[in-house]
């Protein structure tokens, strides 16, 4: 006898297929789940990065009380304090150069010849005259000589004695006419030999040997620049104006600086010499002018550079480190450690002007206090802090874990727990 198969119920098969999908979905949410669970902190911080066990890792820097000097920033321009064009002050054939393009000569030193000939030739001709006239001088007093007795004897008329005396003083003014005229081509001789006004640093020549050289030339024969000592010339605002003419009228020397324009190194110190004697209305500024010594030759005559000023030296101020002013919506503040208990209170402060790494702080803080320099970006009002040395391990995580925590404190974790 045939058994005949049941017939299948549609509803149960629909229970069947529900129960499947409902299953198919929990086991997919629960998968999407585990794909997105959080990232577990780095040795047991729930803080996350930069906290370990709910404590922040920062570092601290003191407020202290110290002259602050204040510094402005100006753009400036290497300005030689003397430039002389070397120009012949006679005209003649160039000979001879006696210096090389670019090298430091000395105040005094031979640069040039031009051909002495034609000038020696006038100086013996002076010379000469000079002698001719000497001689003249002379026999005219001997016969006033003897135009006197003969006078005193009654042999002459007076007359002729004063004729004597009128040549005699003539020749007398011809000698001095013709020892300036001697000077005169010496000194024109002279200048066949172009000696150096100033110590300095010769430019390129203007005009090469066997060319005729004159004095009304407008290049002259090569520029001499003085190199040491050096000036520079900046413009200051007029706000700044009143502070720099205090320093400078009660006799202080102030400080100037000069660097290159990315402020990377100094190219010499000096001091400010004098200011201009009115504002520029175009620019609303005054002009300064500082002299530095320059015997390494790091600044050049028109190079650009920024100039430091010391405007104003504050006696006794509270200074910060700059990099624990933080900026909100009140304004300036910073987070001062608690050593008492290693906790952060949040201070409003007011600052002043910036120079380096340094803040000058008016109101706030004072000194001795301990300020959080790094690791800001997770603190709060009265956060637990851990004050660490940059480069070092916060103290104990070693200690906490042994050393099997040094193989597992390889992963993101552990880079959880260091300073940002």
């Amino acid at each position: 006898m045939n058994e005949s198969t049941p017939p299948i119920n549609p509803s149960s098969a629909k229970g069947r297929a529900g129960c499947f999908i409902i299953i198919f979905l929990a086991l997919a949410g629960g998968g999407w789940l585990w794909m997105h669970r959080p990232e577990p902190a780095a040795a047991g911080a729930p803080g996350g990065r930069g906290m370990r066990g709910g404590t922040a890792a920062v570092t601290v820097g003191e407020v202290k009380q110290e002259n602050f000097d204040e510094w402005v920033s100006l753009a400036g321009t290497v300005t030689p304090l003397y430039v002389v064009t070397v120009r012949s002050r006679v005209d003649g054939q160039l000979d001879k150069v006696h210096f090389v393009e670019g090298q430091m000569v000395k105040a005094g030193d031979l640069l040039a010849e031009i051909d002495p000939r034609p000038f020696q030739v006038a100086l013996d001709q002076a010379q000469g005259q000079l002698e001719r006239d000497e001689a003249l001088l002379a026999n005219a007093n001997k016969d006033m000589d003897r135009y006197t007795m003969l006078l005193k004897q009654d042999s002459i008329a007076r007359q002729q004695v004063d004729t004597q005396a009128s040549l005699v003083r003539q020749y007398d003014a011809a000698l001095t006419s013709d020892r300036a005229a001697v000077a005169s081509a010496a000194l024109q001789l002279s200048y066949t030999k172009v000696t150096a006004p100033l110590t300095g640093r010769v430019g390129l020549r203007q005009v090469d040997p066997g060319n005729m050289i004159r004095s009304t030339d407008a290049n002259g024969l090569v520029i001499i620049t003085q190199m040491d000592p050096i000036g520079l010339v900046c413009n200051i605002p007029q706000e700044r104006v009143d502070a720099v003419r205090r320093r400078l009228a009660s006799g202080d020397k102030v400080q100037v600086e000069a660097v290159d324009k990315e402020m990377n190194k100094l190219l010499g110190r000096g001091h400010l010499l004098t200011t201009d004697n009115q504002i520029d209305l175009t620019s609303g500024t005054l002009k300064l002018k500082a002299q530095f010594p320059n015997a390494d030759g790091l600044l050049f005559p028109n190079q650009f550079v920024i100039a430091r000023l010391l405007v104003n030296t504050i006696p006794n101020a509270t200074v910060a480190p700059a990099n624990c002013i933080q900026r909100g919506s009140k304004g300036a503040y910073v987070y001062v450690l608690q050593e008492a208990d290693s906790t952060v209170s949040m201070h409003v402060v007011t600052t002043g002007p910036t120079q380096g790494d340094r803040v000058l702080i008016t109101e706030g803080l004072k000194p001795g206090d301990k300020v959080i320099t790094q690791g800001v970006d997770r603190l709060r009002e009265g956060a637990k802090v851990e004050v660490i040395i940059p480069g070092k391990p916060p103290a104990g995580r070693l200690a906490k874990g042994g050393d099997q925590d040094k193989g597992k404190g390889q992963g993101k974790g552990d880079k959880a727990a260091m300073l940002p």
